[in-house]
């Protein structure tokens, strides 16, 4: 079952003028920027717009020093850009999770949504 939601962009694969893929995440109750998932490579309009928001982080980065999972049970890692984590894109999502709260399957970006703040995404481990 698919249903549509939202996240926060922490990272992006590519580069911040050509985004291909986005390292979403969701603040917990606590404040910290948990990773929620990866998109599904994005399309060149959404890449474009997407890029436009794109800035490089403010400080140090919730994320820095992590790595990420190139693809499921792979040892690879994926060469992450961090982000200012400000933007919040509406995605469609599989429920289904891993033993860690992230989404198991790749979102589907569909919009920025620039009215919304970073702190209304749902939190962390809530339904969506």
């Amino acid at each position: 079952m698919r249903v549509t939601t939202e996240a926060v962009i922490g990272a992006v694969t590519g580069s911040l003028a050509a985004p291909r893929t986005l390292l979403l995440g969701r603040y917990d109750r606590a404040g910290r920027l948990r990773y929620v998932g990866r998109s599904a490579t994005l399309s060149g309009a959404v890449g474009r717009a997407v890029a436009d928001k794109l800035v490089p982080p403010r400080g140090r980065h919730p994320w820095t020093g992590w790595t990420f999972p190139a693809g499921w049970g792979t040892q690879g890692a994926l060469d992450a850009v961090l982000v200012q984590p400000d933007v919040v894109m509406e995605v469609d999502v599989d429920v289904a999770r891993d033993s860690a709260g992230r989404w198991r399957h790749p979102a589907r970006p569909h919009r920025i949504r620039a009215e919304m703040h970073p702190m209304q995404v749902p939190k962390f481990g809530e339904a969506d």
